[in-house]
């Protein structure tokens, strides 16, 4: 009975690409019935198309406590989600820190002309969800998002909607560092990362400590939800510190990107900005790492002046896209 909803959805979703345009505000919404789900499996309970090649999934999560949240796909050419055969290279792309799924929309992407060969997955990550189960996950219902995203969203996408296995990821800030503790945690997983701006190595010092702890506790939260303290749970912080799994990247292109945090070519003048000069001491000391390890495929645009703003990270993905798409063996 599910299969054929989906089956259904999909040929909906096939004719409305064949349909003239609707003007960019306008959404058309296919609803899949909740008493479809299936039990213990994340399923796509509705569909939106918000724009050309741009469609929404609202996803029932069981390692999100059975939360429903968004996933928004940049569609490529002859995409059909009907036809099964097709399982198109999949490009990862990662939000930060008090954004949403729907962050990337604001940049050039959907005007790159490479990416309309591949299928971009753009998933919700919480405000602060940080790419992590939150160590007490499953207690006071604290999220499993690597859960959510590394196994229910890929095997969703992969059964239903045209993602393959080939597949890369990147991302900005905390989605950089998201970035880089998927292709590590989950060995084969991704042929290549980039981070933007990246959260590299949270426990460089105490000023990095405690400003993404000033993150866990965003929003009135408790900062000692995710990783647990710094100190009782050190090994769950080192664990999610892409500079303690340096060893697991080094045989994979890696892409590292960061401001100074000094005024840039996108900045006023005069700017100056403190996360961005501790991410660039972050990525910095990541690269050492990745050299000592042996890495073989590391690119480095560590650009001097430069703030965590969006035209930077927009630049970054133009320059790290020939690097990610040679991964997936898209020319």
């Amino acid at each position: 009975m599910a299969r054929s909803w989906i089956r259904r959805l999909g040929l909906a979703l096939a004719l409305l690409l064949w349909l003239p345009l609707a003007p960019a505000t306008a959404t058309t919404e296919y609803a899949v019935p909740v008493a479809q789900a299936v039990s213990g499996r994340a399923e796509v309970v509705g569909v939106t198309a918000v724009g050309e090649r741009l469609t929404d999934l609202s996803v029932r999560s069981p390692a999100l406590g059975n939360r429903v949240v968004k996933v928004r796909l940049l569609t490529p050419d002859g995409w059909n989600p009907a036809d099964r055969r097709q399982h198109w290279p999949t490009f990862w792309l990662l939000a930060g820190c008090c954004g949403d799924y729907t962050a990337w929309s604001g940049t050039d992407i959907a005007k790159i002309e490479s990416l309309r060969k591949v299928l971009v997955v753009m998933p919700e990550a919480g405000w602060n969800g940080w790419y992590s189960n939150w160590w007490n996950h499953g207690a006071g219902g604290d999220p499993a998002w690597e859960t959510f995203h590394t196994v229910e969203l890929r095997q969703l996408l992969e059964r239903g909607w045209g993602a393959s296995s080939n597949r890369v990821v990147a991302g900005l800030s905390m989605g950089g560092q998201g970035a880089l503790l998927y292709a590590a945690r989950h060995p084969g997983m991704f042929r290549a990362a980039a981070a933007y701006s990246g959260s590299a190595h949270p426990l460089l010092n105490s000023e990095s400590v405690n400003r993404i702890m000033g993150f866990f506790g965003g929003q009135g939260g408790d900062p000692l939800r995710v990783w647990g303290d710094p100190v009782a749970q050190r090994d769950i912080w080192e664990a999610h510190d892409p500079y303690y799994l340096a060893h697991r990247l080094k045989s994979l292109p890696v892409y590292l990107a960061c401001g100074d945090g000094t005024a840039g070519p996108f900045d006023s003048p005069g700017k100056t900005d403190a996360l961005e000069a501790d991410f660039n001491r972050q990525n910095h000391a990541l690269a050492a790492a990745l050299t000592q390890a042996g890495a073989k495929h590391l690119t480095t645009n560590f650009y001097g002046p430069g703030t965590h703003a969006w035209p930077y990270w927009q630049r970054e993905l133009h320059t790290s896209l020939p690097m990610l798409l040679k991964a997936l063996n898209v020319v």
